[in-house]
C-alpha cells in the first residue's frame, strides 16, 4: 500500500515537472519576445535591476500557471480517466470471477470522444456473448449427463439381471442383446458429440472433390433397406441421374444418413418416405420427406439445436444430435437447409448446395 502511494506521488511530481518545464519555456519565450519588441519600439534600455524584477515576476507566474494547469489536469484525469478506468477494472474483475450479468454504464465525455465508451460497449457485448456461451455450456453438460445416464442405466440393469441364478439361455441372449444395443447407442452418441465438437470448433475442414451425388444418395438410402422393410414403408424416389457435385462426400453422407434415418424412424408402419434429387441452375436440391408425426411450428424453431427433441415422451430413440450435425455440416459447405412440416402429416427437409 505504501509502495503504491509512493508511486502515485512520484507520478504527480512527474506531471508537475512536465507542466513546469512547458510553462517555463512558453512564458520565457513570450517574455523575451515581448521585452525585445517593447525595447525596439519605445527605445527603452533595461537595467540589471529591472531585469531581475522581471525574472522574479516571470518565475512566479510560471509557478502559478504550472500549479493552475497541473490542478486542472489532475481534476480532469480523476473525473474523466481514473474514475471510469477504476469502474471498468472493477467490472472486469467481476467478469473474471464468472459474473456475466455485469454491465458497465457509459461515462460522460467532455471535449470530444475519449474512446472509453467504445471500450465499455465492447466489454458489455463480450459479457452478453459470454453469458450466452455459459448458458449453452451448462445446458450441454446437463443434456450430456442426462443422455449418458439412460444407456448406462440400461446396461447396468441388464447386467444385474444376467447375474440372477436360474435364468434361461433365451433370457441370457435377450439381456445380452439389450446390453449390446445400449452400448451401440452410447458409442454412437459419443461419436456424434465428438464430431459436433470438432465441427463447431472448426477442427474438421471440408475436402471437396467431384463425385456423383445421385449415386451417393442411392447408396445411403439402400443402407436403411432393412429398417424400412421391417416397418413396411413405401419408398418413393425421384433422383435425377448423373448429378455431379464438387463437395466433401464424407460430410454429405452424414447429412443424407441422418435425414433418411429420421424419416424412417418417425414414420409409422405402412407410411411413406420420399427422397428427391434435382438440379436448379447451379444448385443441387435434395429433399427427404416422410408421412410421420410431423413437427409443430414451435418445435420447428429449435429443431436444429443440440439435444433438442420434439418428441418429449422419448418414445423414439434419439438424443437430439443428428439434426444439429446436419445443420453444422450444411453451414460449413455453404449450403442451406430448411424444413416444412405439418403436425400429424409429416415433414420435408430440403438441402440446397452449390454444384
Amino acid at each position: 500500500m505504501k509502495k503504491q502511494g509512493f508511486q502515485q506521488f512520484l507520478k504527480a511530481v512527474n506531471h508537475y515537472l512536465v507542466f513546469f518545464l512547458l510553462a517555463a519555456f512558453l512564458v520565457s519565450c513570450c517574455m523575451v519576445l515581448f521585452l525585445s519588441t517593447l525595447a525596439d519600439t519605445m527605445g527603452l534600455v533595461f537595467t540589471k535591476d529591472n531585469l531581475t524584477v522581471a525574472a522574479k515576476v516571470t518565475f512566479g507566474n510560471v509557478i502559478l500557471l504550472t500549479f493552475l494547469f497541473g490542478s486542472i489536469d489532475y481534476l480532469r484525469r480523476k473525473t474523466m480517466v481514473d474514475r471510469p478506468v477504476k469502474k471498468i477494472m472493477a467490472a472486469t474483475e467481476r467478469i473474471m470471477q464468472g459474473d456475466f450479468s455485469t454491465r458497465i454504464e457509459p461515462v460522460k465525455e467532455f471535449a470530444g470522444e475519449t474512446g472509453l465508451n467504445q471500450i465499455i460497449d465492447c466489454l458489455n457485448q463480450m459479457t452478453v456473448e459470454l453469458a450466452g456461451t455459459e448458458t449453452l455450456r451448462t445446458d450441454f453438460i446437463a443434456n450430456v449427463s442426462h443422455e449418458l445416464k439412460t444407456p448406462l442405466a440400461v446396461i447396468g440393469n441388464y447386467a444385474v439381471m444376467l447375474q440372477r441364478p436360474g435364468i434361461t439361455e433365451e433370457e441370457k441372449n435377450d439381456y445380452a442383446k439389450a446390453i449390446s444395443k445400449a452400448a451401440r447407442n452410447l458409442a454412437q452418441m459419443i461419436t456424434n458429440i465428438l464430431k459436433l465438437n470438432k465441427l463447431e470448433n472448426q477442427q474438421i475442414f471440408p475436402q471437396p472433390k467431384e463425385f456423383d451425388v445421385s449415386e451417393q444418395l442411392c447408396e445411403c438410402l439402400l443402407a436403411f433397406e432393412n429398417a424400412w422393410e421391417a416397418k413396411n414403408l413405401e419408398i418413393q424416389t425421384d433422383i435425377q441421374d448423373d448429378v455431379r457435385i464438387k463437395s466433401d462426400p464424407e460430410l454429405l453422407s452424414l447429412v443424407w444418413n441422418n435425414l433418411i434415418s429420421n424419416a424412417v424412424k418417425f414414420t409409422a408402419e405402412g407410411g411413406t418416405v420420399g427422397v428427391q434429387l434435382k438440379t436448379e441452375g447451379s444448385y443441387v436440391v435434395v429433399s427427404v420427406s416422410d408421412t410421420g408425426c410431423g413437427i409443430t411450428p414451435e418445435v420447428g424453431k429449435h429443431i436444429f439445436e443440440k439435444f433438442y427433441q420434439g418428441d418429449t415422451s422419448h418414445a423414439t430413440q434419439g438424443n437430439g444430435l443428428g439434426l444439429a450435425l446436419v445443420k453444422r455440416v450444411v453451414d460449413i459447405l455453404n449450403g442451406e437447409i430448411d424444413v416444412q412440416s405439418v403436425s400429424g402429416k409429416g415433414s420435408t427437409f430440403r438441402v440446397k448446395l452449390k454444384r
